[in-house]
């Protein structure tokens, strides 16, 4: 079966980019590095977030946003970009197992040209006044929201 995957935009924050690795390790998606990334990638500063689940996550490292977009389109997934701008709400949204989630640099989001190019915007409804959440708390909520509705969390491994 097809996953869905997340796709990182640009990330301006090593540790992020570490918890996320380690978040796909644990639930079993696959994830996207759209660079340039605000910090240089490499293995010490991912593994301080992501620990030794690293080795377990398929990482695709994609050179810009038309690199991962034109690799995006031929593999046949739909692109669903979380914004705070977006008119549709998580709650209400329904994901396909072929699709890319998308997550926004933690400073600035994406550019005009990436939103438009998203087949689908999502937001997390928060409570009056709040603006936005951590972009690894927002992607490990709609990441766990995609997997909940395709009922494709990892079988447990219990005794």
């Amino acid at each position: 079966m097809d996953l869905p995957r997340l796709a990182l935009y640009q990330l301006d924050i090593p540790q992020n980019a570490g918890t996320l690795l380690r978040l796909a390790a644990c639930l079993s998606f696959g994830v996207d590095v759209i660079e340039p990334c605000g910090f240089l990638w490499d293995e010490k500063r991912m593994r301080r977030a992501g620990m030794d689940y690293l080795d377990q996550v398929a990482v695709a490292r994609h050179s810009s946003w038309t690199a991962f977009h034109q690799a995006n389109r031929a593999a046949g997934r739909r692109l669903v970009l979380l914004s705070t701008k977006a008119s549709t709400r998580l709650d209400r949204f329904t994901f396909g197992a072929n699709d890319c989630i998308m997550v926004g640099r933690e400073s600035a989001g994406v550019p005009d040209e990436v939103a438009e190019a998203a087949d689908e915007r999502v937001r997390i409804p928060l409570a009056p006044g709040a603006r936005s959440l951590n972009v690894a708390v927002a992607a490990a909520i709609t990441m766990a929201e995609a997997l909940r509705q395709l009922n494709a969390f990892p079988a447990e491994d219990l005794p």
